[in-house]
């Protein structure tokens, strides 16, 4: 998954948006203001930070190197996954996804109703 690809899919999500807070290089990816992905775009190995069950977070690490305790992140909530080649494009749309949908959940019912 290359930088295009990765931003297409992170604001194909209902209601996403691509800011910046954190300066020009870095994308912060919000649903309802709450970020549920980061990455600095232009950076080389691209990474991509998401939110992420504790328990599931700490599975995908053990099992994957391409997948590390989040970056400048909590740690426990956060994983930085190294899109390296090392994962399917699939299994990374599948946590970017899962990231959105987790932050979705913890939104006030009247704020997941206006999505």
């Amino acid at each position: 998954m290359g930088p295009d690809v990765l931003l297409q899919y992170c604001l194909s999500f209902l209601g996403s948006q691509e800011t910046f807070p954190f300066g020009p290089e870095t994308s912060v990816f919000k649903v309802a203001g709450k970020m549920f992905a980061l990455s600095q775009l232009g950076r080389s190995p691209l990474r991509v930070s998401l939110k992420c069950e504790p328990e599931l977070a700490e599975q995908l690490r053990q099992a994957h190197p391409a997948v590390i305790p989040g970056y400048h992140l909590n740690k426990r909530h956060w994983n930085t996954v190294i899109l390296d080649g090392s994962l399917p494009e699939q299994m990374i749309k599948d946590m970017i996804e899962d990231s959105y949908d987790l932050v979705v959940s913890q939104l006030p019912e009247s704020r997941r109703r206006a999505l």
